[in-house]
């Protein structure tokens, strides 16, 4: 389902088109008319919200319509800053929780030094599985699909048991790898490139070509890295090194096994 986005102020509206780039099929709405109808409208299509309010102010419009947390849609609420990204409703079950923190993770990613807020007493948040994915401007979402497709071949993974799609700072507005991560439900987390060249000497397949290029020795292979490292908190390893195309490369991550 397209997530919701609301914001009330200005500086709201402003995270809103930052949290549109994380989630590009999503609907935002700013200070709607009328203000109730369109939280609770949205929450009884099981849209997943993000609220960019207080929570006071969600929970009294949405407490008519709440159901059961088995079937009530997953609920964030953040400030208008970006600070916190709060998992409200529907946490674990409904996926609230994981949402928070892949969020969490990407404003990061974009220098805005955000924190998911879980209170639920049993957090969950799904193994890491991470595709890092470069690309050439304007490359396709077919032809980005195809190379993930072979990477997950040979990892023996199901798409759906991937976590996050993550690339380059520089990739963060790049057509095809929005549409693909729209197409997968998926955040794509992306990073600068100061943060990819640190991860350097770990890579199986550096390329001066790409350090001359974009200021790091490889982007799917350390973009896949630095993701699955955040969402663990602990080291991750490459499970499909780099595949490249004439156009595009892949990488396969995920935590170390405890």
């Amino acid at each position: 389902m397209r997530p919701v986005i609301v914001s009330l102020t200005d500086a709201g509206a402003r995270l809103a088109e930052t949290l549109g780039t994380l989630w590009p099929a999503a609907v935002h709405h700013h200070r709607p008319v009328p203000f109730a109808e369109t939280l609770q409208t949205a929450f009884a299509e099981g849209r997943p919200l993000a609220c960019i309010m207080s929570s006071g102010i969600v929970v009294r419009v949405l407490a008519p319509v709440l159901g059961d947390k088995h079937r009530d849609p997953p609920v964030l609420v953040l400030d208008e800053a970006g600070r916190h990204v709060v998992a409200l409703l529907s946490g674990h079950e409904g996926g609230a929780n994981a949402w928070a923190w892949e969020t969490a993770q990407a404003l990061r990613a974009r220098g805005i030094d955000s924190e998911a807020v879980i209170t639920s007493n049993r957090p969950y948040l799904r193994p890491a599985r991470v595709a890092g994915m470069g690309c050439a401007r304007g490359t396709g979402v077919a032809h980005l699909q195809a190379l993930l497709n072979q990477a997950l071949e040979r990892a023996g993974w199901r798409e759906d048991e991937l976590t996050a799609l993550a690339s380059l700072d520089l990739k963060a507005d790049e057509p095809g790898l929005r549409a693909l991560a729209a197409r997968l439900g998926l955040p794509l987390v992306t990073y600068p490139a100061a943060r990819l060249e640190a991860l350097g000497p770990r890579l199986a397949n550096p390329s001066p070509v790409v350090a001359a290029a974009v200021g790091c020795p490889g982007v799917a292979e350390a973009a896949a890295l630095a993701c699955a490292e955040d969402h663990a908190a602990a080291p991750a390893r490459l499970v499909v090194e780099k595949i490249k195309s004439q156009q595009a490369t892949v990488a396969l991550a995920r935590p170390e096994e405890k």
